[in-house]
């Protein structure tokens, strides 16, 4: 047994449902096209087609209602705002810690990449030099 809606309403508007009727018949002719500019290539799914239809719907101001969150998103919105109201009084010094670690990873990334570049120098002279004594002993 379906829940019917108690006050009658439509929770499409009708030209919302003009908007699906052409989507889907676009979807049919395979000139239904996804992503911007519509290179993101041709629709085959009826569900990808009709959420195409009401987003163009929604563009045009017709009655469509908004967007589902989905149950894990919400989970996570409601768990950050726990954790805000606990962290606000650590704030403060939390930015302060954070900028001090910063600034120590950017120096020690440095340190890292200057380390390399003369690994490679050492090992590229050695390179020569090798080939140099080859080139003395075949002569």
């Amino acid at each position: 047994m379906a829940a019917k809606k108690s006050s009658g309403t439509r929770k499409y508007g009708k030209a919302a449902g003009k908007s699906v009727k052409s989507a889907m018949h676009r979807r049919k002719k395979g000139t239904l096209k996804r992503g911007k500019a519509g290179h993101g290539g041709t629709v085959t799914s009826r569900k990808q087609a009709i959420a195409i239809a009401l987003s163009e719907a929604r563009e045009k101001g017709a009655k469509v209602p908004s967007k589902r969150t989905s149950k894990r998103t919400s989970k996570r919105a409601s768990a950050k705002k726990s954790t805000t109201k606990k962290s606000t009084a650590r704030k403060s010094t939390a930015k302060k810690s954070t900028a001090k670690k910063s600034t120590a990873k950017k120096s020690t990334a440095r340190k890292s990449t200057a380390k390399k570049s003369t690994r490679k120098r050492a090992t590229a002279k050695r390179a020569s030099a090798k080939k140099a004594t080859g080139r003395k002993r075949a002569s």
